[in-house]
């Protein structure tokens, strides 16, 4: 998790259920947006019965995960998830106890969840974009110029010498 993060939630709002709600980053960071992510297989098929809500949640939540790794990320490096549920009500607590799963229990990102009548994907029951934040990478060009600097041969005195000499 990057170092500059602070989760929160405001003593003067109803607590949140499984949630946070702020996240506030500062620093040297950097932001990765994750695309939505669906329950489909490597194949792009979706994965359980026709129907199956919890096979597609926990698939899209795995999904998620390997985009995470992608950039060096873990679930403790999210600061932000968007999900859609189609038929929110019968699908709400499958969704919590998936989303429990994944989620830092001490420092949960901030959520919003969405009842949708569709996904853009005929099928598709769950949908979940996320928002990671990570230490910054060190610059390529600092780096660069102090591997170059270590390679480099150590001046001598000599040519200092010389122009006391002078």
């Amino acid at each position: 998790m990057a170092g500059h993060l602070r989760f929160l939630n405001p003593k003067t709002i109803a607590p949140p259920p499984g949630y946070s709600y702020v996240v506030e980053t500062s620093g040297a960071v950097r932001t990765v947006y994750l695309a939505g992510q669906l329950g489909v297989d490597m194949d792009n098929k979706f994965v359980g019965a026709p129907g199956d809500f919890r096979a597609q949640c926990v698939q899209a939540h795995d999904n998620l995960t390997l985009a995470l790794e992608a950039v060096g990320a873990t679930w403790a490096d999210v600061v932000k998830i968007n999900n859609f549920l189609v038929d929110i009500a019968a699908n709400i607590a499958v969704y919590r106890e998936v989303r429990g799963l994944y989620l830092n229990a001490k420092a949960p990102p901030v959520s919003t969840t969405i009842g949708v009548p569709d996904l853009a994907r005929p099928g598709g029951l769950f949908e979940i974009e996320a928002i990671a934040v990570l230490p910054a990478r060190p610059a390529a060009k600092a780096a660069s110029r102090a591997a170059a600097k270590a390679k480099a041969p150590a001046k001598t005195s000599k040519a200092k010498s010389k122009k006391k000499k002078r």
